[in-house]
């Protein structure tokens, strides 16, 4: 019932910037947490990012200093600025949300994933 877009994913070179963003969409009665993971080839998915809809944020160490996650409460919308990017960085990037749907008087939890957005850094 809730679809994640993502966006803004590409190539850049290193110590380069990029802005992701993923909207949400569809039968949203609130979001907890959003928040981004990626997966790089021959590796598992991580957590790169996460943001409470009271704006705590939780960051993997690897990223501390040069991401910056937000979120947009009003327009469901999460983005993630990149910064200081390096080859170590490359992956794709997923967006995820939890929450809670509503949909005529039926209510659920969710815990949505976008399509991924693959970010390459060269050097």
């Amino acid at each position: 019932q809730v679809q994640l877009v993502e966006s803004g994913g590409g190539l850049v070179q290193t110590g380069g910037s990029l802005r992701l963003s993923c909207a949400a969409s569809g039968s949203i009665f609130s979001i907890t947490t959003m928040g981004w993971y990626r997966q790089a080839p021959g590796k598992q998915r991580e957590l790169v990012a996460q943001i409470t809809s009271g704006g705590r944020t939780n960051y993997a160490d690897s990223v501390k200093g040069r991401f910056t996650i937000s979120r947009d409460n009003a327009k469901n919308t999460v983005y993630l600025q990149m910064n200081s990017l390096s080859p170590e960085d490359i992956a794709v990037y997923y967006c995820n949300a939890a929450g809670i749907w509503g949909n005529d008087g039926n209510y659920g939890r969710f815990d949505s994933w976008g399509q991924g957005t693959q970010v390459t850094v060269s050097s």
